[in-house]
């Protein structure tokens, strides 16, 4: 019941299953990856995205740009080029899963 619950709830607040974020069920316990790092930081398991600060970044340029006269439509278009990965080790442990080392090696961040 509570894994349906949280699932609506994410659902209300814009997250979408298989677009922004992917819901599994494990023995009934609740597996998610997202690309909001800082929710690794409040149980969720895994982190995959964008890096937040490269993207405040490119929008503290854009806002410099229109501020300094730029019309927003002339602006080109920009794809992240930064991802990062981030690990919650105490929830990987709390649901019994074990992360493979190489994946380990490769987080930018490991909530341990």
């Amino acid at each position: 019941m509570g894994d349906r619950r949280l699932a609506a709830d994410l659902r209300t607040l814009g997250w979408v299953d298989g677009q922004n974020i992917s819901i599994v069920r494990r023995y009934n316990r609740l597996l998610t990856v997202t690309a909001v790092p800082d929710l690794i930081r409040q149980g969720l398991l895994m982190s995959w995205g964008p890096s937040l600060d490269e993207q405040l970044q490119r929008a503290a340029s854009f806002v410099d740009r229109i501020l300094r006269g730029a019309k927003p439509v002339d602006l080109p278009v920009e794809q992240p080029t930064k991802f990062e990965l981030a690990i919650n080790m105490k929830t990987a442990k709390a649901m019994g899963v074990t992360i493979p080392q190489t994946l380990l090696l490769q987080a930018d961040h490991v909530i341990e």
